[in-house]
């Protein structure tokens, strides 16, 4: 057993000690380390295709960039005007590529873990969350019903935070014209419970798996300007699973998804404020709790 684990790397983790004989305690031993050097494999495996992805995301908006540097560079009859639109266009580039940068850092910071935990109120955290996206809801024609009750729970209030944008946003974004979504703060007893459902296309049952992946889409098309950059629900898998909060996604019964995050109820409630908090944006219907 110790020569074969010595022999075994990152180059050759599918191999495993397959131990045989008698289920003694050496069976159970080698049963662990087969288990142990799978996660591996899987996690070494997820990390090789992340690389790979997130790679060709960062090059495309470079090769962009430098191709319309280039164009204008090279074109004798460019003017002051071709030279300002051309500035416009690097600028809307690099946009892009800053937003993937901070997807991949929140990506990153929620598959590391969380430092410390603060007393945080979901509710509070997804009221603010409705009010910057009441301008897009109003756009996309997109009705939102909203019940809120306070929910405390121990995290991280920036990857909380992004974690109910993310799903928010989702929502919104992959809708319908006339569609509606609907967010949910619940409190139980021993734990809070984020509810977030919409309307939009529909769904196979055999593709939410892959949609938590990093830099999938529905029909796994890439992903372009416009739509978004295929980290959302990854993002949102990645800080759900560090806060130790159970995350179910299924297909809506008349398309779109059914996506809920389980948090564990803080203990101390009594640093939260008792009144619901004021959710009041603009063009979503409420329901107050």
């Amino acid at each position: 057993m110790t020569a074969a684990t010595q022999q075994i790397s990152e180059t050759n983790l599918n191999e495993r000690l397959a131990m045989s004989g008698p289920p003694d305690e050496l069976r159970q031993l080698g049963d662990t380390i087969d288990g142990l050097l799978e996660r591996l494999e899987g996690a070494f495996d997820a990390q090789r295709r992340f690389v790979a992805n997130a790679s060709h995301e960062l090059r495309t908006p470079l090769t962009a960039v430098r191709a319309l540097l280039e164009m204008v560079l090279s074109d004798p009859r460019a003017t002051i005007r071709t030279f300002r639109t051309t500035c416009r266009q690097v600028l809307e580039e690099s946009g892009q590529h800053e937003q993937l940068i901070d997807a991949l850092l929140a990506l990153a910071h929620g598959q590391r873990g969380i430092d410390a935990r603060e007393q945080i109120d979901l509710a509070a955290i997804a009221a603010g969350v409705l009010r910057a996206h009441e301008g897009e809801a109003a756009a996309r024609g997109v009705h939102v019903d909203v019940s809120l009750e306070p929910a405390p729970i121990a995290g991280d209030r920036r990857l909380v935070g992004r974690l109910v944008s993310n799903l928010v946003d989702n929502a919104l974004r992959h809708n319908v014209a006339g569609g509606s979504a609907r967010i949910v703060v619940r409190t139980r007893t021993t734990d809070v419970d984020l509810a977030v459902a919409n309307t939009g296309p529909v769904v196979a049952a055999e593709e939410v798996a892959r949609l938590l992946a990093p830099f999938q889409r529905v029909a796994g098309a890439r992903v372009g300007h416009g739509e978004g950059l295929g980290l959302g629900l990854s993002i949102v898998a990645a800080i759900a699973n560090a806060h130790d909060a159970p995350l179910e996604v299924k297909p809506g019964a008349h398309g779109g998804l059914e996506i809920s995050v389980r948090f564990a109820r803080a203990r101390d409630a009594d640093v939260v404020a008792a009144s619901p908090p004021d959710v009041r944006p603009v063009g979503l219907g409420l329901v107050e709790t």
